[in-house]
């Protein structure tokens, strides 16, 4: 008797590892789905708290990609593993603090060495790899070293370039047709999105969109800033989803403003208040702001100014704020804001 074959798909929420997954089930190949949250997720964090693209559907694309395909997700949360990847690159950084092969290596690890996957017996993995759409982690060159260091050897299967690489176990054994598998290979979207409509599939995230905030060059900046700052090079949940959110200032290298944009990110940085010194502005609409490090009394001040400047008297001789510190009451004070000319771009973090 035949038996169904079982694979399991990295499913990113973008438009390649849905078509990559929707290629595999049209083989009669029973797939679910895999999603590592590693902290660094551009979806579900930014999205939800700013007003910005309010009327576009909240999603997390993931899941969002799982139920449209019609299977099983499986989110696995690998923050604390996943530092050593961010810190420790083997293969280094890409344009930014992005370590993209590695990052690569280690999901298909994680997805190979779970144990639920041998213990429910899935015979190979599905990528939504592309060869040279990615310039540091999908190269010809990169397929190999990724199946090799990951242990999954020829159990891994890229549907949408499978036919620019050797045949894998899958296609080898008969389990997928290679002839319906693809060849796609460049940074040119056109063949995805050809495909994406023959299929039926009319929506689906940015297709040329990165779904991590490392390989953002502003983020990374905030990231690297953090680490200078601290003098190492580690960090907390807590720490890079504040860099996610606000604007960045630092004034003094001992000391940084993370000042709101708007209103969603009012309320954000407001569940901080226990555990940061808190300046708000009182008089005026405003900011909430948070001051990250060791700042002096003196600094303080000076920082109140600085929000001051961002709020809605900045045009105002005097705005009055609040200063709380942590389990301390909160001092009023009202200060002439900072001109806009003694913010320099050099503070901009």
């Amino acid at each position: 008797m035949n038996t169904q074959r079982k694979a399991v798909s990295l499913i990113s929420g973008g438009l390649d590892s849905m078509l990559a997954t929707r290629v595999i089930l049209d083989q009669g190949i029973h797939v679910e789905g895999i999603n590592f949250y590693t902290g660094f997720c551009v979806e579900g964090h930014t999205h939800a708290i700013r007003a910005k693209d309010k009327k576009k559907a909240k999603r997390n694309n993931a899941l969002w990609v799982a139920e449209q395909l019609g299977i099983k997700l499986h989110i696995i949360d690998v923050i604390e593993e996943y530092k050593d990847v961010v810190l420790n690159p083997k293969h280094g950084y890409g344009q930014n603090l992005n370590p993209c092969l590695d990052c690569k290596i280690f999901m298909v690890n994680k997805a190979q060495a779970w144990a639920w996957m041998e213990e429910n017996q899935f015979d190979f993995i599905i990528t939504g790899e592309v060869i040279g759409q990615r310039p540091k982690s999908q190269r010809k060159e990169t397929m190999p070293i990724i199946a090799r260091e990951s242990g999954a050897g020829d159990r891994l299967l890229r549907p949408l370039c499978a036919k620019n690489l050797e045949p894998t176990l899958p296609e080898r054994e008969g389990w997928v047709d290679r002839n319906k598998l693809f060849d796609f290979h460049g940074r040119n979207r056109k063949p995805q999105i050809a495909l994406a409509h023959s299929l039926g599939i009319e929506e689906y995230s940015q297709p040329a969109g990165g779904c991590c905030f490392l390989t953002d060059k502003s983020y990374s900046s905030k990231l690297g800033d953090l680490w200078q700052s601290r003098g190492e090079r580690d960090y907390e949940l807590d720490d890079i989803m504040l860099l996610k959110v606000g604007r960045h200032l630092r004034p003094k290298p001992h000391y940084k403003l993370i000042i709101s944009r708007e209103e969603g990110e009012n309320h954000y940085l407001n569940g901080y208040q226990h555990e940061f010194t808190t300046i708000r502005t009182l008089s005026h609409g405003g900011p909430v702001a948070l001051v990250d490090g060791k700042p002096s009394t003196e600094d303080l001040l000076f920082a109140a100014r600085v929000v001051a400047r961002y709020s809605q008297g900045r045009d105002a001789r005097e705005v009055t704020l609040s200063i709380t510190e942590p389990r301390q009451e909160a001092l009023e004070v009202s200060l002439l804001p900072l001109p806009a000319s003694d913010i320099p771009e050099s503070w901009h973090v």
